[in-house]
């Protein structure tokens, strides 16, 4: 499955009220896996910053005077998404901003585009409900590092949404085992009747056993201290 995970910075809270996109970045990840590919640019918006978007951001008009506007990199945008599901915190917010700006260049919704949106702040609220679930708190409720980030910015914020989805949803991936066409043949192959079936037992491998002790790592710090897997002595 391929996935971006979306976040923006903007003039205001209100699209329907005229404010803009200012900045705009995308993670990508394949499989549970980050690809080390991203979409991140800096925008102008042709307009004033409210001052209270300003101080979350920090993201200045004079900055963003001789950056592209949105329909500079709406094209490239869009095919960097395409066919992607998109994982945005509050994605009512994102979604609504970008739907904005594509209807102000008669282009479709990024629904049209996209293989969906997932919103892990409803994923959060279900997880732990009467809890604060912004993504700090979320940081420090799965263990992941958010000490660099002193104020909003779109690249970092979807860098960070990656980590904490992964600790999130971690144990709910499916598992999924490509045996190829000669193996699938083998299985059809039946027995005849009354024949024992030979056990087969395969152990792991070295590399195999460390990158499970990885994965033990990783609960361990997501559950803070509480992976039953490392808590249990070997008989």
């Amino acid at each position: 499955m391929r996935q971006i995970f979306l976040d923006t910075e903007t003039t205001g809270l209100e699209h329907k009220l005229g404010h803009r996109i200012i900045e705009i970045a995308g993670v990508e990840m394949c499989n549970r896996r980050l690809t080390h590919r991203h979409f991140h640019r800096y925008l102008n918006p042709e307009r004033e910053i409210d001052a209270g978007a300003l101080s979350v951001h920090g993201i200045s008009r004079e900055f963003l005077l001789d950056k592209p506007r949105f329909a500079d990199i709406a094209a490239e945008f869009l095919d960097f998404v395409r066919g992607a599901e998109l994982v945005i915190h509050n994605a009512a917010f994102d979604v609504g901003f970008l739907n904005a700006e594509l209807a102000r260049l008669d282009m479709a919704p990024i629904a049209t585009v996209c293989h969906g949106v997932r919103d892990t702040l409803r994923m959060a609220k279900d997880l732990h409900p009467g809890k604060k679930n912004n993504l700090n708190a979320l940081c420090e409720r799965y263990g992941v590092n958010n000490s660099h980030r002193t104020l909003h910015g779109a690249l970092l914020d979807a860098e960070i949404l990656a980590e904490v989805y992964l600790s999130m949803t971690r144990g709910q991936e499916s598992l999924i085992i490509d045996l190829g066409d000669a193996a699938a043949e083998g299985i059809e192959q039946a027995l005849p009747t009354g024949q024992p079936r030979e056990q087969l037992i395969k152990r792991a491998g070295e590399e195999e056993v460390t990158e499970h002790q990885k994965i033990l790592i990783d609960i361990q710090g997501a559950s803070k201290g509480n992976c039953l897997w490392l808590q249990t002595n070997p008989t």
